[in-house]
C-alpha cells in the first residue's frame, strides 16, 4: 500500500511515506492533545488503520487484544480528530496531534492514559514505589463501556 522501503537515504531524506511496520504488521503511535500538548496515549496502527486515519482525519488504531481496527472514541464519543501526523526519521513510529475537545482518551476514564506520576530519587524498595495520581476521571468507564471487555491485558 505505502511506498516500498528501498534504502536509508530515501527513508530518512526522501519525500515518500514508507512506514516500517514490525513483524506483527504494526507501527507504534504516540498521540498528543493539540491544545495542551500533553501526551494522551500510546497505541499501534497497521497499514489499514493508518490509511483510514489519513483519509478520514479521525484516528483509527489496531487493537492488539481484539485483533481488529478500532475507531478511537466511537463508543465514548471522544473522537480523536487529527490536526497533524508526523513520522520519525527512520519511519518506524508515528506522532499524532489530535483535538478531543473536552473529552478523554483513556479507557479507564481519564483524559490521558498517562495520569500517574512516578517519584524520582533513591529507591529503597522497588516493590513499594508509590505512584501519584495527577488527573481526576472525567467519565465513568463502567457506564460508557458496559458491554465491552476490558482492553487491558495483564
Amino acid at each position: 500500500m505505502f511506498k516500498k522501503r528501498e534504502n536509508v537515504t530515501e527513508i530518512e531524506e526522501g519525500k515518500y511515506l514508507s512506514p516500517k511496520f514490525d513483524k506483527d504488521g504494526l507501527i507504534p503511535v504516540i498521540t498528543m492533545c493539540s491544545k495542551t500538548k500533553e501526551i494522551l496515549m500510546h497505541g499501534y496502527m497497521n497499514e489499514e488503520s493508518l490509511k483510514k486515519t489519513i483519509e478520514t482525519k479521525e484516528v483509527y488504531y489496531w487493537s492488539r487484544s481484539r485483533k481488529s481496527i478500532w475507531h478511537k472514541g466511537k463508543t465514548s464519543g471522544f473522537i480523536q480528530k487529527v490536526d497533524e501526523i508526523r513520522i520519525d526519521d527512520d519511519q518506524d513510529s508515528l506522532w499524532i496531534s489530535v483535538d478531543i475537545g473536552n473529552g478523554g482518551s483513556c479507557h479507564a476514564g481519564y483524559r490521558s492514559c498517562f495520569y500517574r506520576s512516578v517519584p524520582l530519587g533513591k529507591i529503597k524498595d522497588p516493590s513499594k514505589i508509590e505512584i501519584e495520581f495527577k488527573e481526576k476521571k472525567i467519565f465513568d468507564p463502567k457506564k460508557i463501556y458496559k458491554d465491552e471487555p476490558n482492553p487491558t491485558k495483564l
